[in-house]
């Protein structure tokens, strides 16, 4: 999972998937975080990508970085307490400016069930599961 969150931070933008009512929907991304061993993601619940997760909480990431890219399929399911929204804010001080902890949007989710697979033109792939 270490690998995952290290590939992620290093890319610093990925394309998270959903599914719009049957519809796939791809947008950049940039918020991921380790908080008590698990993988976060933020979002706003204003947004239509917070609608779409919790209509169909089976999600997908996107990264590619120095010839390798990362896809991860997981669920993310919705931790609503305020220490899991704190953390995700002090690890990206610059979201401050958008969200606030206590100011009913923002939108922490964590990555269960995931699969994660490395692959390269030049190397076998490799999967990781947490």
């Amino acid at each position: 999972m270490e690998e995952v969150l290290e590939f992620l931070k290093k890319a610093g933008t990925y394309y998270l998937a959903t599914d719009d009512n049957g519809q796939p929907r791809v947008r950049p991304f940039g918020t991921i975080h380790l908080f008590e061993g698990r993988l976060y993601i933020q979002t706003g619940k204003k947004k239509s990508v917070s609608m779409q997760i919790h209509a169909n909480p089976r999600i997908e990431i996107c990264a590619f970085m120095d010839g390798t890219w990362l896809r991860v399929a997981a669920k993310a399911i919705e931790d609503d307490r305020r220490e899991a929204r704190v953390s995700m804010l002090e690890a990206y001080p610059d979201l401050r400016r958008m969200y606030d902890p206590d100011d009913g949007n923002t939108e922490v989710f964590y990555l269960e069930d995931a699969t994660a697979v490395f692959s390269s033109f030049t190397a076998p792939s490799r999967t990781i599961t947490f």
